[in-house]
């Protein structure tokens, strides 16, 4: 399910999500090394054309351990302190490299990034939001594909 069709199925968790990515620039990328361990870097994201995309530098280590096991998690920047205004939110699921010549001269046309690039567009499998309610309660919601999203209060 790309970020369009989530976006449909759950718009407000999917604008809230946005947000917190619109908010910093910079964010966490998971990947698996070869060795099935994880590895972490900073990397700018964008949700364009209904897509959530990734885009990195030729041969990075992220984007060959991508390439290799597609399998990521996204952390936005919970940016400064520990107010965290919208919560901390992250998305998982399976990045698929875009070779196609057209959609990446689109993306560039409208992202204007560094080139040569590698781009990514993704296919979730998750999206977390955690947040405090009334200064009393972790709220956690849950958005799975095919799943209403489910959500839990601890005290």
């Amino acid at each position: 399910m790309n970020w369009a069709a989530f976006s449909s199925a759950e718009p407000d968790l999917a604008k809230t999500v946005e947000e917190r990515f619109g908010a910093y620039t910079h964010h966490i990328l998971a990947t698996l090394r070869k060795d099935g361990s994880p590895r972490t870097t900073g990397l700018e994201v964008r949700f364009l054309n209904g897509e959530l995309w990734l885009g990195m530098m030729p041969d990075s280590l992220k984007a060959l351990d991508l390439r290799r096991d597609p399998r990521f998690a996204l952390q936005a920047n919970p940016g400064d302190g520990t107010g965290m205004g919208g919560g901390d939110v992250r998305i998982s699921g399976r990045a698929i490299e875009v070779d196609d010549p057209q959609t990446k001269a689109g993306y560039v046309e409208e992202v204007e990034p560094p080139e040569p690039l590698h781009l990514f567009r993704t296919e979730l499998t998750e999206v977390v939001r955690t947040y405090v309610e009334d200064d009393r309660y972790l709220v956690v919601q849950v958005w799975k594909p095919g799943e209403p999203v489910r959500t839990l209060k601890r005290t």
